[in-house]
């Protein structure tokens, strides 16, 4: 089979899953747009709209941590280590209370590797929080085209066996952004890409179908319902976050 037919060529707007999606897209697209909505790109959002630049890195190891010195900032720590001293980690509702940090290094096995694979497309980081300001963005740029396609990127959670989980949340945050660019001018979406913008919008209640999604249920379970809440705050966030000098910062 032509791997050509994986590339979603001829539409404006496209949707694949994972890293390895992403890998497939990136050379055939103008923008990137990573959507891990529990929790690495709402993390994004909540540090981005607070001015924190904020440094995507895959693993949190001995290597991160020499990344962060490098990169002059604050390594996050998991979601279980958070102290008065380090109260930065992967938790949007942790970041939301933690102080001001000019720099953050935040480790991610998913939106994180999703980042490193745009192969020189600008990458937006996507989520239900700003979906709307995403899909508006990218249409006032001129991506979404045929001459500037878009792929968006349901970033997807691991099974045991490390490979891919597709996820509720992310098809729902990734459909929501592809829903946003076809209201504000986007091009015509592709198959894949239509399909999650109908997901998305025809979900009553995407809080509630999130908070009861498998991701969903095994973040609370786990003592983070808070952070299920926060990032499930459809919209209201205004922010785009975009990659740029090796870390997210705020679009003009």
């Amino acid at each position: 089979m032509d791997d050509n037919c994986f590339l979603q060529a001829g539409h404006g707007a496209r949707f694949d899953w994972g890293p390895v999606g992403a890998e497939r897209l990136a050379p055939d697209v103008a923008c990137l747009v990573v959507v891990d909505v529990l929790s690495f790109t709402t993390a994004v959002t909540v540090a981005v709209e607070s001015g924190i630049r904020v440094f995507p890195y895959r693993w949190r190891d001995d290597s991160a941590a020499s990344f962060a010195d490098r990169m002059d900032a604050v390594l996050a720590v998991g979601r279980r280590k958070t102290t008065t001293t380090e109260p930065w980690s992967l938790s949007p509702a942790a970041l939301r209370r933690a102080p001001f940090t000019p720099r953050l290094v935040l480790p991610s096995p998913n939106g994180s590797a999703i980042a490193a694979a745009a192969d020189g497309a600008v990458v937006v980081a996507g989520s239900l929080r700003n979906a709307t300001a995403v899909g508006r963005w990218l249409a006032t740029h001129g991506y979404g085209t045929a001459e500037r396609p878009v792929g968006v990127i349901a970033a997807g959670e691991r099974w045991p066996d490390g490979s891919l989980r597709p996820a509720l949340e992310d098809l729902l945050g990734a459909g929501a952004v592809l829903a946003a660019l076809r209201e504000h001018g986007g091009g015509t979406p592709s198959p894949e890409a239509a399909v999650a913008a109908a997901a998305f919008a025809g979900t009553t209640d995407v809080s509630a179908a999130v908070a009861a999604s498998a991701s969903g249920r095994e973040l609370a379970d786990a003592g983070f319902a808070d952070d299920v809440a926060v990032s499930t705050e459809l919209d209201a966030c205004t922010v785009v976050p975009v990659l740029t000098g090796g870390a997210f910062a705020a679009a003009e």
